[in-house]
């Protein structure tokens, strides 16, 4: 039986997963690669290519990186690869109809949620952030309207309450590759039907904005672990002490129901600070102080001098 056919869309770390998982199965032939340009990085801002990009380069695939990918060149470009299939995993744009109908088997999404839960830009923050206590990964067939295509596979998978976005990140690339491995090649071989998704449960995952990022400490501990924990991915939380800003990678709930002051630091120890929220307590164990590395606590203690009584936040 034939190969089939691939043009691959993606850019970030999870769609190197996918990309490596394609490349590795003999039914299927990458025949060329779209990625976002290449973006300044690092301290000297050099451009860097998206890690798809450095991948795709490795094997040798054509490659195309546009600001754009709606442009009459761009998309002659991806025609004359003759794919069959093409397969997004975190592409970052959005695809114009015209592309959608050069391939026989249409486009598939590889999408960070249980779909039609988390349609949208941050699926593996906002899951977190709203302490879902299952999430996945689905399949889904590439339509006009964002993340409304039809499924045509999932991977459900428990959501720990400490587990933090960039942990489900790493776990849900994996299961992702598993689609496009199974479910993707049942789909073009004509054995599995894509399914609608029901309207009832459609929820979106907006774009994080910057300020939603800074700790409300009269918010509930346990909504303040989900948000520490999810936005972890990207753009990250913070709290403020003397007019700097201190990063929170690493958080647990230690009380549900306790009220006091908030932001209130009420105990010290070797490796933790517990803060007072509106609503129980909130230790901290891993930090990063404006303009220094990330840290445990413990690190984090030695420099600054804490006691108990301080207040976080920018009251």
């Amino acid at each position: 039986m034939s190969k089939v056919r691939v043009c691959f869309l993606g850019t970030p770390e999870f769609a190197v997963v996918a990309l490596k998982r394609l490349l590795a199965d003999e039914h299927f032939e990458v025949v060329g690669v779209v990625t976002q340009p290449d973006r300044p990085a690092g301290r000297k801002l050099q451009l860097t290519p998206s890690p798809v990009k450095t991948l795709a380069l490795a094997h040798r695939l054509p490659v195309l990186s546009p600001e754009k990918i709606n442009q009459e060149l761009i998309l002659q470009e991806i025609k004359k690869w003759t794919a069959e299939v093409a397969v997004v995993v975190a592409y970052g744009q959005i695809l114009p109809t015209q592309f959608l109908n050069m391939f026989a088997f249409g486009a598939v999404n590889v999408h960070g949620s249980i779909l039609p839960r988390w349609r949208g830009a941050a699926p593996i923050q906002r899951a977190l952030e709203a302490g879902d206590i299952e999430g996945g990964v689905t399949l889904q067939k590439v339509v006009k309207e964002l993340d409304a295509g039809d499924l045509l596979g999932a991977r459900v998978v428990q959501i720990p309450e400490d587990k933090t976005a960039l942990e489900f990140h790493d776990e849900l690339a994996v299961l992702g590759a598993d689609l496009l491995q199974i479910e993707l090649m049942d789909y073009v071989r004509g054995n599995l039907a894509a399914i609608p998704q029901d309207p009832a449960g459609i929820t979106y995952a907006k774009k994080i904005d910057k300020a939603e990022c800074e700790i409300d400490w009269r918010q509930s501990a346990v909504s303040l672990h989900n948000k520490a924990r999810g936005f972890l991915m990207g753009p990250g939380t913070y709290t403020q002490f003397a007019g700097k800003k201190i990063k929170i990678h690493r958080s647990r709930v230690v009380d549900r129901k306790q009220t006091g002051v908030p932001g209130r630091i009420c105990k010290i120890t070797n490796d933790e600070f517990w803060v007072q929220t509106a609503e129980g307590i909130l230790a901290l164990l891993e930090v990063q102080p404006e303009s220094r590395a990330k840290m445990k606590v413990s690190e984090f203690l030695k420099s600054q001098p804490f006691q108990e009584g301080d207040r976080l936040g920018s009251q």
